[in-house]
């Protein structure tokens, strides 16, 4: 078997005297599409936030391409995340919602505005840059926020309940979009 892109070894999180994960190993194929099934307070998004380093193991490893990852910072770590609800800025139009990354890392104008046009070409929304976010769909907006996450190329995209607030025809649209992304090579 080729290296897993996530493994966990014996991860476990705890909350006070709440134990959320206990013992877990989980091994995660690049390039792969996976979806965790459970039901509410599983730990479902307890994964998903150990992996992108927004909450730290209580015990146990968390390897990426095989190396530990559990003290490496959000940012420094090549996993984005797609949230539920859409985590964009409403200040901000759709142009510099997808730069917003590029920019804080000091990304060469060019560089940014040539990127930001490719992500929204492939989520299907050229021509939308200048729009407000308040006058986009939430289907529209859940393809703003993966365009933002792509821009950082992940190896890996997290998304933790992309489609629970959309209509079902959006829903499949954006699980398409989803897809087509992963055949590119990027594990979701």
């Amino acid at each position: 078997m080729v290296q897993p892109i996530i493994e966990f070894k014996n991860v476990a999180k705890q909350y006070d005297d709440n134990i959320v994960l206990k013992s877990v190993d989980l091994e995660i194929e690049a390039g792969k599409f996976y979806t965790l099934l459970g039901p509410s307070g599983s730990g479902k998004t307890t994964i998903l936030r150990l992996i992108a380093g927004f909450l730290e193991a209580t015990s146990g490893d968390i390897l990426f391409e095989g190396q530990r990852i559990n003290d490496l910072p959000p940012e420094k770590r090549r996993v984005n995340t797609v949230f539920q609800n859409y985590a964009l800025f409403p200040n901000m139009n759709v142009f510099d919602n997808v730069a917003f990354g590029m920019s804080i890392k000091g990304k060469k104008k060019s560089d940014i505005k040539a990127k930001v046009a490719e992500m929204l070409t492939l989520v299907k929304l050229k021509g939308y840059e200048d729009r407000e976010i308040s006058e986009l769909s939430g289907g529209q907006q859940q393809r703003v926020a993966l365009a933002r996450a792509l821009t950082q190329d992940p190896k890996l995209i997290l998304a933790d309940e992309p489609v629970a607030s959309l209509d079902p025809v959006t829903t499949i649209s954006v699980m398409d979009d989803f897809t087509r992304i992963n055949k590119l090579g990027i594990t979701i």
